[in-house]
């Protein structure tokens, strides 16, 4: 069984100012690039053998960032691990997507060209098949996206729940299954944004 503890990456520019980023890659504000700095001196982290990140650069800054402090690198790339595709909402803020497409985000549907749940399950677990591969019964840290945990999440059972940048939620890795741990907050005032 690999050990992961998944975080999401620092506030990027977009979270800032409430713009859905699916897999446009807006850098890391000011603020997140501190707070993934704050991050890496966190309780919550320990011992690694690796960190892996989605390439994306919110999410590789910040894992950049929390090995250096954590002391171990390089840091692994997979693009199975990024957020996911939001479609025609990608760069839109909240008031723009109900304006376009009113009741969606409140029904829970979606439209079309925006990645489900299903589909980037897939994928996601490809990635973690192959990090239990490399890893074995090793413990990694993950750093990646919102909408990925979330998924996770949702498969396990578990009700939503907002998550704000630099939490996370420690896993076991099994054969293709996930056992949820409990939810972490590497940083206790960083921000909670809306979107993906």
């Amino acid at each position: 069984m690999t050990s992961l503890l998944l975080v999401r990456h620092g506030q990027s520019e977009w979270n800032a100012v409430g713009r859905w980023q699916g897999r446009a890659d807006p850098p890391l504000t000011d603020l997140g690039r501190s707070n993934a700095v704050l991050a890496g001196r966190s309780k919550h982290l320990g011992v690694f053998d690796a960190v892996i990140s989605s390439p994306l650069e919110r999410a590789l800054d910040t894992a950049v960032t929390l090995a250096d402090a954590i002391g171990v690198g390089p840091v692994l790339s997979d693009a199975d691990l990024m957020e996911r595709d939001a479609g025609p909402w990608q760069g839109l803020t909240r008031d723009e997507i109900e304006t376009g497409w009113p009741g969606m985000l409140d029904s829970g549907r979606r439209p079309d060209g925006y990645e489900h749940d299903d589909t980037m399950l897939i994928r996601v677990t490809a990635s973690l098949s192959r990090l239990e591969a490399r890893a074995g019964e090793g413990t990694v840290l993950v750093v990646t996206h919102a909408g990925v945990i979330y998924a996770l999440e949702a498969a396990c059972g578990e009700p939503w729940e907002r998550l704000s940048n630099l939490g996370g939620r420690w896993v076991d890795f099994s054969d293709g299954r996930v056992s949820l741990g409990p939810r972490v907050q590497l940083v206790e005032d960083a921000p909670v944004p809306d979107l993906l």
